[in-house]
């Protein structure tokens, strides 16, 4: 089992069982489906309400999306955890401020590799919370569902994602 958890890629089919059996559990214990936004955003509620705890109490939205440690938000640092686990055991781990397929297209300039991913987590964040949900929520739980909210959505994330990547580094697979 050890050589297993330290492959450098594991089986996408063990994976998508996996996620099918944590999405279905997830169901059973909490009614609830799985997402990972929401704890974004919670996160977002304890640092206001840490400077101004009236303030958020007041919001409408801080209201409805409680800003509080729940297993969503667990969720969010068990998969940061686990990604770090994962790589590290596999030997893949590094830290790099500017990864080689960046550098390839835009150079090693560190302050552009920052702006451009801060911009682009901005984005992504703004994004799954306009459409009421994030990958793991529409795509995972959504689609499990059969919600036709959900499918347009990861349409939407598959096309978005295609266009993006080769605005950014060229068409070369068209």
């Amino acid at each position: 089992m050890i050589e297993w958890l330290m492959a450098a890629s594991w089986s996408p089919y063990l994976v998508g069982a996996g996620i099918g059996v944590l999405i279905w559990t997830v169901f059973l214990l909490s009614d609830r489906p799985l997402g990972c936004s929401t704890a974004y955003a919670k996160t977002a509620g304890m640092i206001e309400s840490a400077v101004s705890r009236q303030k958020t109490e007041s919001m409408p939205y801080y209201r409805k999306i409680t800003p509080t440690i729940d297993w969503q938000w667990m969720l969010v640092v068990g998969t940061m955890m686990g990604a770090a686990l994962s790589a590290y055991l596999s030997g893949g781990w590094s830290i790099s401020v500017v990864p080689p397929l960046f550098k390839e297209s835009f150079g090693t300039d560190e302050m552009l590799r920052l702006t451009v991913a801060l911009t682009g987590g901005i984005l992504m964040g703004l994004g799954a919370r306009w459409a009421d949900g994030c990958t793991s929520g529409h795509g995972i739980s959504g689609t499990l569902q059969l919600s036709l909210a959900s499918w347009i959505a990861v349409i939407c994330f598959f096309a978005a994602g295609i266009i993006a990547a080769g605005l950014i580094y060229g068409f070369s697979f068209l």
